[in-house]
């Protein structure tokens, strides 16, 4: 069986090798054309297709000609009939229908085909000048052009243009633009990098056309038209019935009904800007203008004013004679058409960063920002990557924060940064580029190694991109560092009197903290989503402590101040800096000259279970377990002398889930507080959890902390419950005073009661201890008032019953 399978697949495999080629059938000049150059090369999606602009100037055969062609919308019957090549019409309907999800595209395909045509021309005229030609030819711009009437979009450019034979193979070859074949030609010098290599982008035409006309006319041919209705054929016929271009090519697309929206002039401009800003010539459009004109006003209007008009005075009335040899004017709005530049601003990024003054920074950003304010950004970087990938790009730091910058973070897809290849804009929308917590940066990425003619969905998968991300990065948090440096307010007190005083450390003076207060959330999500990174950010990571005197400190800073042998980083987490200052916690730390870090924010205890440390040393949550202030010798006499205290304490609150009862090395005033384990939640914390609107108090208690009930054994109240315990371990009085200690405790360390009610109770029941009321005292009950009856209704007089029965009677007889 096995035998007979083998037999068969080969049998198969034979069948297919005889059969006959059912390649692409060409014109006989074409054949003719690939006998002379040996075998087309198969198609490829590497390169663009040939520049495809043109231009529009009119007289009365042109327009004549025109009209005959356009109410034809069908293949000139002289001209000469090709076939597309099979792949071009298999790929056709892919590349339109399922390539480009977005329509708007097309402007921007043709506007990079026009520009490319201009760059050959332009580097072909750098050894010989002649090829440019005289007049018009000599300017290198793109023009646009609308004709509503007859519903087409034109395109033109003065570029290098396409002989015959380069229509039917570029037009006729998918991604055969003839560009890569260009560049081995030349072999030295030129501006090579400007010349895009992107070949399917002029089939996107079809997406708003059913029926596409290119003109084009090259220095070494006749101009010759290309028409096709993307229907598997085009022709080529000499182009007898235009006007000349003299050089270069136009693109007329017949817009479909459904494409109507491109004959609007404010849609181009739209796209135009959008896609093709930063195109290195000008983009044109034959755009419509309203002007004020002062003509001649009619006789009527004028006889009319005039027998309206009295003079009352000798005076007034050789004014008016004056007034009359003057022809009578009005004002009405006259409609002109003129071209109008596009894209006026200029593209930074490809000059040399010592070359652009900060004003010129500063009008690029409100530019792409769309910011009309007069605030600088805070920093930017301008700078180009060289190696596997190259790109430039131009990084800023807005001066505000957007409303709605942490709103909804993990959920939406939201960058700032633009994407450009070869100065054509791709994309806002990769959120690829940068990480979500600095989508807050504004600027650009223009490179020339990503594909221009994928769509966005395809252009995400790029394994490019990872590597432009990791240098984005690292440009990014150096940027945001050198804020820091250059901000007098971060120096230390001995390097502010190296530091000389400048206008220009003035301006610089406390921008950090101004990026900090804006942006400083931002930098709190990087460590807890960056692991490669956290060292960085840590770096850049600000707040304020029990040494930092309401300014923001460091932690290189904490470090520089820390007292010797002191291995770990303290920090308290809460929900105010007021209320962390008066906490039981940082009793013992303070008075002991320990630095506490505050940490106010609720990100912040996110931060602190991925910061698990920084320059070797640990960070330490003071209100949990584990904080050790150096060697103590009393602290093992004082557990002996302590322990039948804390024995007897611990199984007093067994109903409260309390893990032990310790004594504290941390408090200095306070009687006692609760601790939490050191893996477990923090009391600020577990209430950031309990507010959660979706929370799930089951899955919670495996989260919670072990809650530990600290004392302090040089307090009188400890002493004194002490003596208590030992004198009669069975007191209620006492266990009732144990307990309330310990919901005190609770609360004061910030946890939230369970039984509010309970602890009501027990500080209710000690008031009256406290005043001398006995605990069997019951409030006085309320006197019950006497409810007064409602005064019966009077009945209706039988008078009024008869009354009312007459009325109706008389109704019901109308009726």
């Amino acid at each position: 069986m096995r035998r007979w399978t083998v037999s068969a697949a080969l049998l198969l495999l034979l069948c297919l090798s005889l059969l006959p080629d059912q390649g692409p059938k060409l014109h006989a000049n074409a054949e003719e054309s690939d006998e002379s150059e040996g075998v087309v090369d198969p198609p490829k999606v590497e390169e663009k297709i040939g520049a495809v602009p043109g231009g529009l100037s009119t007289d009365s055969d042109v327009a004549k000609r025109e009209a005959e062609s356009i109410s034809k919308r069908s293949l000139r019957s002289s001209a000469e009939k090709f076939e597309f090549q099979a792949e071009v019409s298999r790929l056709m309907d892919i590349i339109i229908n399922s390539l480009y999800s977005n329509k708007d595209i097309f402007l921007r395909e043709l506007i990079s085909n026009a520009s490319d045509a201009l760059d050959k021309i332009r580097f072909l005229a750098l050894t010989d000048k002649e090829v440019l030609g005289e007049g018009d030819n000599t300017k290198l711009e793109i023009l646009i052009k609308l004709d509503k009437e007859n519903k087409i979009l034109s395109i033109r450019d003065r570029g290098i243009g396409m002989t015959k034979e380069d229509l039917i193979k570029n037009l006729g070859t998918i991604a055969k633009s003839g560009t890569s074949s260009f560049l081995e030609k030349m072999q030295t010098g030129g501006d090579l990098n400007l010349i895009g290599q992107f070949g399917v982008g002029f089939y996107s035409v079809y997406l708003v056309a059913d029926y596409v006309e290119v003109i084009s006319k090259h220095n070494d041919d006749k101009q010759y038209v290309w028409e096709s209705k993307a229907d598997g054929s085009f022709a080529v016929s000499e182009d007898v019935w235009n006007e000349p271009l003299g050089r270069g090519t136009e693109i007329r697309l017949h817009l479909r009904d459904e494409a109507q929206e491109y004959l609007d002039e404010f849609k181009l401009k739209e796209l135009v800007r959008k896609y093709s800003e930063f195109i290195n010539f000008p983009i044109r459009l034959w755009a419509s203008k309203e002007l004020d004109v002062e003509v001649p006003a009619d006789e009527e209007e004028s006889s009319e004013e005039e027998t309206s008009e009295t003079s009352s005075s000798e005076d007034e009335e050789s004014e008016d004679e004056d007034a009359e040899k003057k022809p009578k004017t009005k004002t009405v709005k006259e409609t002109t058409y003129e071209w109008e530049v596009l894209n006026d601003m200029k593209a930074v990024w490809l000059r040399n960063p010592k070359e652009v003054t900060d004003e010129e920074y500063t009008k690029f950003y409100h530019s792409i920002a769309k910011d009309f304010s007069d605030e600088k950004p805070l920093a930017w970087s301008h700078f180009t990557a060289e190696g596997d990938v190259e790109f430039k790009a131009v990084l800023f730091v807005p001066p505000k924060a957007p409303h709605d910058l942490y709103e909804s973070y993990y959920n939406t897809k939201k960058s700032n940064l633009k994407l450009y290849v070869r100065r054509v804009f791709i994309s806002d929308e990769f959120d690829e580029l940068l990480p979500k917590y600095l989508n807050f940066l504004m600027g650009l990425v223009d490179s020339d190694t990503l594909p221009l003619n994928v769509s966005r969905e395809m252009l995400q998968q790029h394994s490019s991109l990872k590597t432009i991300k990791k240098k984005l990065i690292r440009k990014a948090l150096d940027m945001i560092r050198k804020i820091a440096e250059e901000d007098p307010d971060e120096f230390s007190d001995k390097d502010k009197k190296d530091v000389e005083k400048t206008d220009e450390n003035d301006e610089k003076k406390g921008q950090y903290a101004k990026f900090w207060n804006e942006f400083g959330k931002s930098i709190k999500l990087g460590i807890v989503e960056d692991a490669t990174n956290r060292n960085r950010l840590a770096k850049l990571l600000r707040f304020e402590s029990t040494k930092s005197d309401g300014k923001l400190a460091s932690l290189d800073q904490y470090i520089s101040r820390m007292k010797p042998g002191q291995k770990d980083i303290f920090y308290i987490t809460g929900t105010s800096k007021e209320q962390l200052e008066k906490s039981p916690f940082l009793e013992r730390l303070t008075k002991k000259n320990y630095e506490v870090i505050y940490f106010t924010d609720p990100v912040d205890e996110y931060l602190m279970q991925y910061l698990m440390d920084y320059e070797d040393k640990k960070f330490q949550n003071v209100s949990k377990e584990g904080l050790k202030l150096g060697k103590d010798t009393k602290i093992k006499s004082l557990k002996e002398s302590f322990k039948e205290l804390t024995n007897w304490w611990k199984d007093t609150l067994a109903s409260e889930n309390v893990d032990s009862v310790k004594i504290s090395d941390r408090l200095d005033k306070t009687p006692c507080v609760v601790v939490t384990s050191k893996y477990g939640w923090s009391a600020n914390m577990e209430r950031i959890m309990q507010s959660q609107t979706l929370s799930d108090a089951n899955k919670q208690a495996y989260m919670r902390g072990k809650r530990v009930l600290e004392i302090n054994p040089r307090h009188p109240i400890i002493k004194a419950l002490q003596e208590r315990v030992a004198k009669d371990p069975q007191d209620e009085s006492v266990k009732e005073t144990a307990k309330l200690m310990y919901q005190t405790a609770l609360m004061e360390s910030g946890f939230i009661l369970q039984d509010p009610k309970d602890f009501a109770s027990r500080i209710y029941g000690t008031v009256k201890g406290s005043m001398n009321i006995s605990p069997d005292v019951e409030v006085e009950e309320e006197e019950a008032e006497v409810e007064e009856e409602p005064e019966p209704e009077q009945e209706e007089s039988s008078t009024e019953i008869e009354e009312e029965a007459e009325d109706q009677a008389s109704l019901k007889d109308e009726l």
